[in-house]
């Protein structure tokens, strides 16, 4: 969306704002997406309010035929349902913070019609395509035999790390943001467990299988030091104990996505979509699945449920002679 006023995030200083994003980042342990979104999305409405209304917002005094104002403004710029419900999660999440200290007492985006979301079914892979998607890091590893001429040499440390870090996302079903904040000390090697770090600063505890246990040992065991304490699980690079970084781990997802004759355009989170669905199929109880993904709704878990449930009735519209 446009910027309004013309203003910069930087030009823009609103104390309160500041405050919640500190908020976010301390007390309840915002990942790094989250805080982005959140702060883009405020100083967005605060910039239109500028534009506006020649004045940055005094959040105490705002109705709600001022926030109808916006959501028309997001309208006329053709912004996504997704978009718009974003930018009022992130004001909603605030004008609650403005509560708890006192500054407001209701909510002025209260019951404030919103467009609903498309129905998305999650895209996941199928078990045969993540089959071929973990074994891509080993044929990557390979092909550097027949390779020849200049060009930057594949590290058998990094597939051997993308081996570990593939498993151990499909195996625990974590989202890129807790996978990359494992550490060394977060693994219970007796009781083939790790520890998780979700959103808000809530904790679970996840079953780690064979694959990922050996993939884990045949990465450390090619480190010239293996991590321990509050090191990081994944390395960017091996000769410094920085974490692997979310973009990092995207770019390389693409290229074993290519590798495995797969849609390059996949997120890892897909990877999430595709643990949580084959659970399903194989039997695993909702509750069970709610747990292991650490969300705190049931109804996030049940769109999986959507996605089984779709695949039965194609495969019953496809066998069945009376369908």
């Amino acid at each position: 969306m446009k910027q309004e006023s013309g203003r910069s995030d930087a030009e823009i200083r609103d104390k309160w704002i500041h405050k919640f994003l500190a908020h976010l980042a301390t007390d309840r342990g915002a990942s790094v997406y989250t805080q982005r979104n959140y702060q883009q999305a405020l100083m967005e409405f605060a910039r239109w309010h500028l534009g506006e209304r020649q004045s940055l917002p005094a959040w105490e005094k705002l109705q709600r035929d001022d926030f109808r104002s916006y959501l028309r403004c997001l309208g006329r710029h053709n912004l996504s349902r997704a978009a718009t419900q974003l930018r009022f999660s992130a004001l909603r999440t605030f004008y609650k913070f403005l509560m708890r200290h006192g500054l407001v007492e209701i909510l002025p985006i209260k019951n404030l019609s919103l467009p609903r979301l498309e129905k998305r079914l999650p895209k996941f892979l199928t078990v045969q395509q993540m089959k071929d998607l973990l074994e891509a890091p080993v044929k990557r590893l390979e092909s550097r035999k027949h390779i020849e001429g200049p060009g930057r040499p594949i590290s058998a440390t990094a597939c051997l790390r993308d081996v570990a870090v593939l498993e151990t996302i499909y195996s625990c079903g974590l989202r890129i943001s807790e996978l990359c904040g494992l550490r060394a000390e977060d693994i219970d090697w007796s009781e083939r467990l790790v520890r998780v770090r979700g959103k808000g600063k809530k904790e679970r505890l996840v079953p780690v299988g064979e694959p990922a246990w050996k993939a884990i040992q045949n990465y450390w065991a090619v480190l010239r030091q293996p991590p321990s304490g509050p090191a990081p699980v994944f390395l960017a690079e091996t000769r410094k104990a920085a974490p692997l970084k979310p973009l990092q781990l995207s770019r390389r997802l693409k290229q074993y996505l290519v590798i495995a004759g797969l849609d390059p355009g996949l997120t890892p989170h897909k990877l999430r979509h595709s643990y949580a669905t084959h659970l399903l199929d194989a039997g695993a109880d909702l509750r069970s699945v709610q747990e292991l993904l650490g969300h705190a709704h049931l109804v996030t878990t049940q769109i999986y449920t959507h996605v089984t449930t779709e695949r039965l009735k194609k495969a019953y519209d496809a066998a069945h002679p009376r369908a």
